[in-house]
């Protein structure tokens, strides 16, 4: 009976109504946010230079601490296989898979244009069955299926069966990051959440790096072990690494705050969860219909948030290093797969910094012009391309300190459109699906193999898109102050622009948790010490 239950509510969740009086609000919340004027230590202010939630009162730490157990942990290790099983057809394709297979002319290209196809056909999709079923359902489904996908590649004997099982693995995996995206921005708020959203995406530069490692030890050690191939063990092995980590996802996603049932929360936090994001004048989920989904287009907002975002997915010329360093004849083929992971530490680093330092100042647009020149200049350095051997190893390494974009970009996007639970979600499926259908053709054009690795069509190319990017960022924040003024929008007391009915001041976390508005309090008074009953309700 308990399955049956639980199966059923997987599927159109009912979001919760909260009813507190006064009186309880501040007698539930009182040792939950202010643990009778807890003040750090020197040491944990100092932690807290790097991970906000150590300077926290005790219980609030607590929480916080078992949101990024649960839910960082687990999408770390998503988004980390997820890469890996993305990226590894790269690194078997220059470890012998070329050789075995007969592969010739475009058809590394055509491995990820199929992939690319999937995962146009399945993002907007998905974010439709986000809103019907559980993100703690969908999301670990999907994962198994690609995982189970990535291992049949080991199988195949030509290029057919990998172009089916490229197509299907995209499709499983376009719900991931848009979806990821949306919970840890209804989850995180603005102080905390660029350096998460940076975290998560460092598992993907992790991955990448790793896969690198990982290639080499499975060619060094495991080529031709039970008479299979090195490169056939890599997706053997990146798909036993995964299906475990699938079901974790069954109890580690939460949902969202309106709608999650998950043990490791009590019904405190999970109350406490949805107040501490509606103080900041977040809207909780919403039904989703197709005339809603079609309103989007008819606003800036979708065209201002993915002018920066498709056009910074498209302009990434990383994945062609190990071509050119395979061009020189100089290097073994574990080090063409190791050299690269040099890049992906320098992301590693460069993304949490610029995240840190976004968060703790709330500079976002500054950070991301920062990020996107650095993916201009080493494209320009490629561009020009007869430039000294040792500055052309760094035109390659250049665009990785450029890496923070994403994590920036959604954070941004994350507060200036906290109206619409959906629409953040939306966002990057629509981008990932132009992107990716720009990507599905242009490296054909601009990275023809047969050019590889001088391409000079494609690098002038990639130049002007990232320029363009950064002429995109500033569109953005014109337009976000003019949606401001126009809309009568005040600033609350966390630089956010909300609506002057949404104003509602917990006091985080210096005393009790006060949920009536400013208008209320006359309210109260005059009321003569009857006790007022509050509600938030969750739509």
């Amino acid at each position: 009976m308990g399955v049956i239950n639980w199966i059923k509510g997987s599927v159109n969740p009912v979001p919760r109504e909260l009813k507190y009086t006064n009186d309880e609000v501040q007698e539930k919340f009182r040792v939950f946010l202010d643990d009778e004027g807890y003040q750090p230590n020197a040491f944990r202010r100092f932690l807290a230079q790097f991970w906000d939630s150590f300077e926290k009162p005790p219980r609030y730490r607590w929480y916080l601490h078992k949101l990024d157990a649960n839910v960082m942990f687990y999408f770390l290790l998503s988004f980390f296989i997820k890469t890996l099983d993305n990226t590894n057809i790269s690194n078997a394709y220059v470890s012998g898979m070329q050789k075995d297979l007969a592969l010739n002319g475009q058809q590394r290209n055509l491995f990820n244009t199929v992939f690319y196809i999937g995962y146009i056909l399945g993002s907007i999709p998905s974010q439709f069955l986000i809103n019907k079923v559980r993100p703690s359902v969908w999301l670990p489904c999907c994962e198994v299926a690609w995982s189970v996908l990535v291992m049949c590649i080991a199988t195949a004997q030509s290029a057919t069966p990998i172009y089916v099982l490229r197509f299907f693995i995209g499709l499983c995996e376009s719900t991931t990051y848009p979806a990821t995206a949306m919970l840890l921005g209804s989850w995180y708020r603005p102080e905390e959440l660029a350096k998460r959203m940076s975290v998560y995406d460092l598992a993907s530069a992790l991955a990448s790096m790793c896969s690198g490692f990982i290639q080499a030890g499975v060619y060094t050690s495991m080529n031709g072990l039970g008479g299979i191939a090195g490169w056939r063990w890599l997706f053997i092995i990146d798909g036993i690494i995964g299906l475990p980590i699938c079901f974790l996802g069954f109890y580690s996603i939460p949902d969202f705050p309106n709608t999650t049932r998950v043990s490791w929360l009590s019904d405190l936090e999970k109350d406490f969860s949805v107040l501490r994001m509606a103080e900041l004048g977040q809207k909780s989920t919403r039904k989703l219909t197709l005339r809603r989904f079609l309103s989007y287009f008819r606003n800036w907002r979708i065209y201002g948030f993915n002018w920066p975002y498709i056009l910074f997915n498209i302009s990434g010329t990383y994945s062609y290093f190990n071509l050119w360093l395979q061009s020189l004849h100089k290097y073994s083929v574990q080090q063409i797969n190791l050299i690269p992971t040099a890049g992906y530490g320098m992301a590693i680093f460069t993304c949490y910094l610029s995240a840190n330092i976004s968060d703790r100042m709330g500079l976002r647009w500054p950070m991301l012009l920062v990020a996107v020149f650095f993916n201009f200049f080493g494209n320009l350095l490629l561009a020009i391309w007869d430039i000294p051997f040792g500055l052309k190893y760094a035109a390659f390494f250049f665009p990785e300190i450029g890496y923070p974009v994403w994590a920036l970009i959604l954070t941004w996007a994350s507060e200036a459109f906290q109206d619409d639970a959906e629409l953040r979600g939306m966002l990057s499926a629509v981008g990932n699906t132009i992107s990716y259908s720009i990507s599905a053709w242009l490296p054909l054009l601009a990275f023809p193999t047969p050019k590889a690795p001088h391409y000079v069509w494609g690098y002038h190319l990639m130049c002007a898109l990232s320029f363009l990017s950064g002429i995109g960022v500033l569109f953005f924040v014109v337009m976000e102050k003019r949606e401001k003024r126009m809309m009568g929008r005040v600033v609350n007391k966390y630089g956010l622009a909300v609506d002057p009915d949404d104003l509602m001041d917990l006091k985080m976390p210096e005393s009790v948790v006060d949920l009536v508005r400013e208008e209320k309090v006359a309210e109260v008074e005059a009321e003569k010490g009857k006790n007022v009953e509050v509600s938030v309700r969750v739509v």
